[in-house]
């Protein structure tokens, strides 16, 4: 089976599924895991390379109301490479190749592939993917194995969790945007609460949304957790210096006056809903009550970015 990714999330999915020698083709965003950014790109974007977080959030925003996606097929690089399988998402216009567009294309490429759209909204979401995938591929008894562990390690952090009070878990604001400031929502509300934490901005499995700095002082966290989305750490210690710019009251938060501040690799996790949004979950219950909930030896801490502020 030939299978071509248009999603990062789904190319994690695909190897974790043992399938990364069935990959021929991939999007212009999967970098993960090693290998797969030497496939051939089947997707392009049109935002440029270079551009600041406002520049970057204005070329979205004036996109979406003229086109439908900010992905667009390479179609004939995608016809040469006649995939039996082509996964995607119908998810977010921001994220991907928009699904009427694969699904035109598909018609223009012998054999008539068969499309795999994934949707997920919740942690359980993606570990349904998993299994929808192993099934179209069949590989069952490998997605159980898959299934297995990932649900070890969400119940080993749930366990855990389950042993606080209400009055330790941490009143965390997660940021996935600074410029201008986004919440984050989808799964990561879930994956807060996982860990022992009370999200300050209650979007639990729906879009993500524009906030202004009133509705963060109005929430005063205990926890500023920024994970920004497509961007690694490098990249976002950049946009960290424009916090007190975007929140004119900054230092009158608990969070910044209790040097509570923490920042992750949001290009890796958190915002990729595959394997990963399982490290996600085990990095926040370490920030969270990293006393109790032990980082498994594979994974960085979220790096602490008071002092870079102060």
């Amino acid at each position: 089976m030939k299978i071509v990714s248009l999603l990062p999330s789904a190319t994690e999915i695909i190897c974790s599924l043992g399938l990364q020698e069935n990959l021929v083709g991939v999007s212009h965003e999967c970098d993960f895991p090693p290998g797969v950014a030497d496939l051939p790109s089947v997707t392009r974007t049109v935002i440029p390379h270079g551009l600041s977080s406002l520049e970057i959030d204005n070329r979205v925003r004036d996109h979406l109301k003229v086109e439908k996606a900010l992905y667009s097929l390479d179609l004939e690089r995608l016809k040469a490479l006649q995939p039996d399988l082509i996964v995607t998402q119908a998810l977010c216009d921001v994220c991907a190749v928009a699904a009427t567009e694969v699904n035109e294309a598909v018609c223009e490429i012998p054999g008539r592939p068969q499309v795999v759209n994934l949707e997920p909204m919740s942690l359980q979401d993606v570990l349904d993917t998993i299994e929808a995938l192993a099934k179209t591929t069949s590989l069952e008894t490998r997605g159980k194995e898959t299934l297995y562990k990932l649900r070890k390690r969400i119940d080993s952090v749930s366990a855990i969790t389950n042993t606080l009070k209400l009055a330790d878990f941490v009143r965390v604001g997660f940021l996935e945007w600074i410029d201008p400031l986004f919440n984050a929502s989808h799964w990561t509300p879930e994956l807060i609460a996982m860990a022992g934490g009370m999200d300050s901005f209650g979007n639990l499995h729906k879009p993500s949304q524009t906030i202004d700095a009133q509705r963060l002082y109005n929430a005063d966290p205990d926890l500023l957790f920024i994970a920004l989305c497509g961007f690694n750490e490098e990249r976002t210690r950049e946009d960290l210096k424009l916090l007190p710019e975007r929140i004119p009251k900054w230092n009158s938060l608990r969070c910044v006056q209790e040097g509570k501040l923490y920042y992750t690799d949001g290009n890796a996790y958190f915002s990729r809903p595959g394997p990963r949004l399982v490290d996600s979950l085990e990095i926040m219950a370490h920030c969270l009550h990293p006393q109790l909930h032990p980082l498994p030896k594979h994974l960085k801490p979220a790096v602490n970015f008071s002092d870079l502020l102060s």
